[in-house]
């Protein structure tokens, strides 16, 4: 895993949350390359597991840990856990969240009698499943940071970094509790930057375009790998005319942990989306 702007992690101890998924198992093994002990944080135990064997492998250092970010105890014990194994964390990455079928809509656009036909409106989606992906992505960043960011007072060079979304800036069509909750993360983004700005906590995010994962997926690309028109949709509104790849990240990634090259830099949100904000379609 190259290194792409020579961040040195040594005697860091960083979490990841949400750690087994595409983009934060990159992230993990970015953070690894550039010197830091990984704590990889999943629900899917498994899953994060798999990625630390992989560090470890590599000549780093990296444990899984099963963690349901939705439960402060759990949270709270993970941590102490953590604590004991590593040390105290230096970096938190809040990458755990996602979307769920529950909260998304069948069609773009509403269109009269489709609250009575076969098909899931608006006005079909349950208070359950919108608070499901509100919480996770929500809450699943405010209660990680309560039980970490307590390990990082009174140390210099201490980082939280959230993941937002291109769905904060503008809202994507048949999501909207996703949409929705990644504007309130790169909100409370800001709102933690001052909150922990005389602490000597610096908290910023990325702002991810449209990268292939586990969880879009089949929204992405039909059973037969040819892409549906949703992919058409986005890759015309991508004036680089691709998805982004993981590991695209990384720079970003290092950049705002950096605290030689990023120590005046806090409370922001970086898109990296193939200039998919900057386009109006026009």
């Amino acid at each position: 895993m190259k290194n792409v702007i020579n961040t040195d992690l040594s005697g860091k101890v960083a979490v990841v949350t949400g750690a087994g998924g595409v983009l934060c198992s990159n992230f993990s093994k970015i953070l690894a390359n550039a010197g830091a002990k990984v704590a990889l944080l999943d629900i899917n135990l498994d899953a994060a597991d798999a990625v630390a064997k992989e560090i470890v492998a590599e000549g780093g250092v990296a444990k899984a840990y099963k963690c349901n970010v939705l439960d402060k105890a759990d949270c709270l014990s993970v941590a102490a856990t953590v604590k004991n194994d590593l040390g105290d964390c230096d970096i938190l990455i809040n990458g755990a969240g996602g979307n769920n079928p529950r909260a998304t809509t069948d069609k773009e656009y509403y269109e009269a009698g489709d609250i009575d036909a076969d098909t899931k409106s608006f006005f079909d989606l349950e208070a359950d499943g919108v608070s499901f992906v509100f919480n996770l992505n929500f809450l699943g960043t405010l209660i990680p940071t309560q039980a970490f960011a307590p390990q990082m007072m009174g140390k210099e060079g201490c980082n939280i970094l959230n993941i937002s979304s291109m769905n904060a800036f503008t809202p994507l069509t048949k999501i909207p509790a996703y949409s929705g909750a990644k504007a309130a993360i790169s909100n409370f983004t800001q709102w933690l930057a001052v909150h922990f700005s005389k602490v000597g906590i610096r908290v910023n995010a990325i702002a991810p375009g449209f990268f292939v994962t586990k969880q879009n997926q089949k929204l992405l690309f039909n059973e037969d790998g040819t892409p549906t028109p949703r992919t058409g949709k986005i890759l015309a509104a991508t004036p680089m005319g691709r998805f982004g790849k993981a590991e695209e990240l990384s720079g970003a990634l290092l950049f705002l942990l950096n605290n030689d090259a990023a120590s005046f830099i806090t409370g922001v949100v970086l898109p990296i989306d193939g200039g998919f904000s900057a386009y109006s379609g026009v």
